[in-house]
């Protein structure tokens, strides 16, 4: 017959969490000991490998978005162009 404690994790007697958090990593690593000229590589290396991961949009993908912007565009200043249209009409009707 099992124990309850045989499938709860329970430290072994002598061990604490201490002893597996006692060595920290130090702050800085690797990055403290390169100079100004070394950080700025990493950093153009590690846009470069950010930038391998994207995936593009294909011409097709491309066409679509493009042609769905410029229509919600226009349909959002056709919109402002009435609102504006009816409030300047207001505005000369209530001031005259």
């Amino acid at each position: 017959m099992t124990e309850i404690t045989d499938s709860i994790d329970v430290p072994e007697p002598g061990t604490t969490q201490d002893d597996e958090t006692e060595k920290k990593p130090r702050r800085g690593g690797k990055r403290g000991k390169k100079g100004p000229f070394g950080r700025l590589a990493l950093f153009y290396r590690q846009i470069v490998a950010e930038l391998r991961k994207v995936v593009w949009p294909t011409r097709n993908d491309l066409m679509t978005y493009t042609t769905v912007v410029i229509v919600f565009v226009v349909v959002i200043i056709a919109f402002v162009s009435v609102v504006d249209w009816g409030f300047s009409k207001l505005v000369s009707y209530v001031f005259g």
